[in-house]
């Protein structure tokens, strides 16, 4: 790790701490050169594959947006919002894979979205899964009585 004051091409570890959410390393440093002291800050990455092929970083923001139309007029708040987004990015990172198509974001969403609100379950699950005859409605709607999750397009 550079130096940010002197750019020396070392720095020596001093402290490392976990972050509150457990993503990321705090790790405070100090130059062996200069003496000064700076900190950084540790994430693994997560890339999103796109259905277009192309690649891009995991964003929880995106998480948050997409949602936010199918919670649309429902008593959700942005903190709740907020709070689903990192769910969903803690069980994408459980994964252990560092790339995730976006088509599993999607499937992770649904479950914490239906916890939150069922009706926004359903916007969500309507579109997301392409729900094309009232039957499909109708069956996501009896998952919902009897708890159990309702089939994905691939089962």
């Amino acid at each position: 790790m550079y130096c940010p004051f002197c750019r020396h091409f070392d720095s020596r570890v001093i402290d490392s701490r976990t972050s509150d959410d457990g993503l990321s390393i705090r790790r405070r440093r100090q130059c062996p050169e200069c003496s000064r002291r700076f900190s950084t800050l540790e994430t693994a990455s997560l890339s999103v594959i796109k259905r277009s092929g192309v690649t891009e970083p995991f964003s929880r923001e995106k998480i948050a947006q997409g949602v936010k139309k199918a919670c649309q007029g429902r008593p959700v708040t942005d903190q709740d919002l907020a709070q689903l987004a990192q769910r969903v990015e803690e069980i994408i990172r459980q994964t252990g894979t560092s790339q995730v198509e976006a088509n599993e974001i999607g499937l992770a969403i649904l479950e914490p979205l239906r916890e939150l609100d069922v009706v926004a379950y359903m916007r969500f699950a309507s579109v997301y899964q392409a729900f094309e005859t009232l039957d499909d409605f109708d069956e996501a709607i009896a998952s919902l009585r009897t708890g159990v999750p309702a089939p994905s397009e691939d089962d």
